[in-house]
This record gives C-alpha cells, sequence and structure tokens, in this order.
C-alpha cells in the first residue's frame, strides 16, 4: 500500500471515528436538553426570564456545536483533498 492510500485510508478512520463520536454528543446534548426543560418547568417559581436565559445558553452550546463540526468536516475535506492532489503527482 502505498503512503497515498494509506493517508486516505487514515483520514476514512479518523472522519467515521469523529462522526460517530458528534453523533453520541449530539444524542447526549439533545437528551439534556429535554430534561432541563422538563425540570424548568417543574419548579414552581421558577422566574420566565430564568428560563429564557438558560434556554438561549443551550441553543448557543447547540449553534457552536454545529459551527465546531462544520469546521471539522471543511478540515477533512482539506486532509483528503491534499491526499487525492498527493496521488495524482506521482
Amino acid at each position: 500500500m502505498d503512503a497515498t492510500a494509506f493517508g486516505k485510508q487514515m483520514i476514512g478512520f479518523y472522519k467515521t471515528m469523529f462522526d460517530n463520536s458528534y453523533a453520541a454528543l449530539l444524542g447526549m446534548q439533545e437528551q439534556m436538553q429535554k430534561m432541563l426543560a422538563t425540570q424548568l418547568d417543574s419548579i414552581p417559581g421558577f422566574p420566565e426570564d430564568g428560563k429564557k436565559v438558560i434556554i438561549e445558553l443551550t441553543k448557543s452550546y447547540k449553534k457552536l456545536c454545529e459551527d465546531f463540526k462544520a469546521s471539522a468536516d471543511d478540515n477533512f475535506k482539506r486532509a483528503e483533498s491534499f491526499f487525492s492532489t498527493a496521488g495524482g503527482k506521482k
């Protein structure tokens, strides 16, 4: 196996690991967000402004996770294109 094919295979492996880990993290985050919303609704006398702040924080966190995923995907594409370009210059 040449270095280019090995590099492509390794990038694919790391991307698959990252995607699976991210999917697990996202699932946990969604579950925690649902649990948090349920808990906030069940606390009598909890201020509505406080609930809004907490909900906005969870939305911000979700957006940051999506931005991180997009950045990682972009970097994986760059790495894959590096090995594709390197493979064509034999």
